[in-house]
């Protein structure tokens, strides 16, 4: 399939198309380019800053109410941004339309980012900001029973990787895993890294870069806790909605997790977007397919957290 014109267009013809170079000032600011891009600001019954502990330190987690009557499911969102970029403010938008649509409370994790914070911190802090969520539930308004963990890349990255940490560590309990287009391996060496080097957005070039920002020590890549493809094994682990972009040099090594899923007899249900690219959730506003690819994986969150 074609790339979609309307992505084509907005991002690699427009004048004032987002910049994409390397530099964590550089990538930091590239997010905030494509707020306006992730759709309305849609009213919440209410939105708060919580200050939570991790190991030696507070980061911030933003609760996003809908309207309705509590208990509501929850989801615990990790953002991408290569474990350098991204922050609560990037994904606010994200996290409103998630939390509207899907019906639940939707905790978005500040957790502290690469380099000033290398491998394993941020899944750590994820970690910590997860069994939070968990242990907190009823005063959040949450269904504890109903609480599944997502993200965007490096976020969705994060999300499997808490789903593996939940498993090994005894809790807390997972009901439904969501990863968007995920970093699952430290591999370059799949057909979609060779076929989308260059030319859609993220680059081969710029994923080594975050890699080499996360976990610049190679011989630590391969950790499950920062390649989750390369665990001993996926048994036990919550169900999954893995989604990737065709034009995508990651669009294989979701794939390949969403098969090792299966294999390991995870309900998993996989989605490719022939069309799209890396990053579509931040580009509802401009391409139809990135709208719909979207609302796909809020209404799956919505049936698997349904009471």
């Amino acid at each position: 399939m074609p790339l979609d014109p309307q992505i084509e267009a907005a991002l690699f013809g427009a004048a004032d198309a987002p910049s994409f170079s390397l530099g964590v000032e550089e990538a930091r600011a590239a997010e905030y380019e494509f707020i306006e891009m992730c759709g309305p600001l849609l009213p919440m019954a209410a939105v708060e800053d919580r200050r939570v502990p991790v190991d030696g330190a507070e980061i911030g987690v933003r609760l996003y109410t809908p309207a309705g009557a509590a208990p509501f499911s929850g989801l615990v969102f990790f953002h991408g941004g290569g474990w350098v970029a991204g922050d609560l403010d990037t994904m606010d938008r994200v996290c409103r339309n998630v939390a509207h649509g899907a019906g639940c409370v939707v905790a978005s994790v500040d957790y502290r980012r690469a380099p000033e914070h290398r491998f394993p911190v941020a899944a750590e802090d994820c970690y910590a900001a997860t069994a939070w969520v968990a242990a907190n539930a009823g005063a959040l308004g949450i269904d504890p029973a109903r609480l599944a963990v997502g993200g965007d890349s490096a976020g969705g990255n994060l999300a499997a990787v808490i789903s593996l940490m939940a498993r090994d560590r005894g809790g807390p309990a997972i009901a439904f895993q969501l990863m968007i287009y995920p970093v699952t391996d430290c591999s370059f060496d799949t057909p979609s890294y060779h076929d989308c080097a260059d030319g859609f957005g993220l680059t081969r070039a710029m994923m080594e870069w975050f890699w080499e920002q996360y976990v610049p020590a190679a011989a630590e890549r391969p950790h499950p806790y920062a390649s989750p493809l390369r665990a001993e094994h996926h048994r036990g682990l919550p169900p999954a909605l893995v989604q990737v972009a065709g034009y995508d040099p990651l669009r294989d090594e979701g794939r390949a997790y969403a098969d090792r899923l299966r294999a390991a007899g995870v309900a998993t249900e996989f989605r490719c977007y022939d069309g799209l690219v890396h990053g579509y959730l931040q580009m509802v506003t401009i391409a139809a397919a990135a709208s719909d690819a979207t609302a796909d994986a809020i209404a799956a969150l919505r049936a698997a957290l349904r009471r």
